[in-house]
């Protein structure tokens, strides 16, 4: 796959199939129109071209009054999903306050002048451009015109439900975990350096792994305790994960993803991890001491560990 980072990189060709957006968590939403734009390329014996942006735009353009937007996927983690749908060539364009002040006749134009295109590909409800010009009733007008081809794809949907980040940014926020991961096509997932921390599990005999994600904005799901799994030198192991401030031993206020693995006992400082999460198992809860904590948690381990052992089953 051939990454790209300016429009001056993008070798030109006319005859380019392209689409572009966010596509924050290249959800099965998302991979339904990649895999339209690799068919309509094929049809045409013709590049196909993925454009997306970097920081996500909410990040810049902020609107006062709401939230900081949640990240379903950096943008290393978008380029290997990406690279996973067989997408051959993806442009990130850096979104900045004066990008984001281009019209969208005008952004249309660089792409035919400096890279070429021969169909433009873009969801249902999409639009971009200054004041989101770029919906798809001005961009006929601008295909008419300009002499490409313009396809709007329709939503994809489960459950006769339309799926799309937001939906799956607030199923995470609620503990919706099966219905988030059934969404992405998917297990979420978080990625990590191992930070020293308090040791406080260690404390009471659950060492743990303090995880710092890679982005600020990556989602943290709703606080609580969840089964997850992780690769560690070539070997799956399985863990919990404990999102939250740990109310019964700390004060602390900032939310913090800390994993207990089961079957590991090594040393994980500095190391990366890929963090899956497979179930939602219950909520963060502050307990009369840490005596009842350790009680719960050695609850929280036999329920993990049937989990666990179910899933082999399966899977055999």
């Amino acid at each position: 796959m051939n990454i790209y980072h300016n429009l001056d990189e993008v070798p030109y060709d006319a005859n380019t199939v392209i689409t572009l957006g966010t596509f924050d968590g290249v959800h099965l939403g998302h991979r339904f129109l990649i895999d339209r734009l690799k068919k309509c390329a094929l049809e045409r014996n013709a590049r196909n071209l993925l454009i997306t942006f970097e920081p996500h735009p909410q990040i810049v353009i902020k609107k006062e009054g709401r939230p900081d937007i949640s990240l379903l996927t950096t943008i290393c983690e978008r380029v290997e999903l990406f690279r996973q749908s067989g997408i051959e060539n993806v442009l990130i364009i850096e979104f900045t306050h004066d990008f984001s002040k281009l019209e969208s006749s005008e952004f249309i134009q660089l792409l035919l002048e400096k890279i070429g295109m021969k169909k433009l590909l873009v969801g249902y409800d999409h639009s971009f451009g200054k004041n989101r010009s770029g919906n798809f009733e001005t961009l006929c007008e601008l295909s008419k015109g300009k002499g490409f081809e313009l396809e709007k794809v329709e939503p994809f949907q489960v459950n006769e439900q339309i799926i799309s980040s937001s939906r799956i940014r607030k199923a995470l926020h609620e503990s919706r975990l099966d219905e988030a991961n059934d969404f992405l096509g998917y297990k979420y997932f978080i990625e990590g350096k191992v930070q020293f921390g308090r040791g406080v599990g260690s404390q009471i005999g659950f060492p743990t792994a303090n995880i710092k994600p890679d982005n600020i904005h990556k989602l943290l799901p709703k606080f609580g305790v969840y089964l997850v799994s992780s690769i560690i030198e070539d070997q799956e192991y399985f863990g919990l994960a404990n999102i939250g401030v740990r109310p019964t031993l700390t004060n602390d206020t900032k939310p913090q993803l800390e994993v207990y693995f089961l079957d590991f006992d090594g040393d994980l400082y500095d190391e990366r991890l890929h963090i899956t999460f497979l179930q939602y198992l219950r909520s963060e809860v502050k307990f009369a001491d840490s005596d009842h904590l350790v009680r719960q948690i050695k609850s929280d381990v036999k329920q993990a560990k049937a989990i666990v052992k179910n899933m082999k089953n399966i899977s055999n």
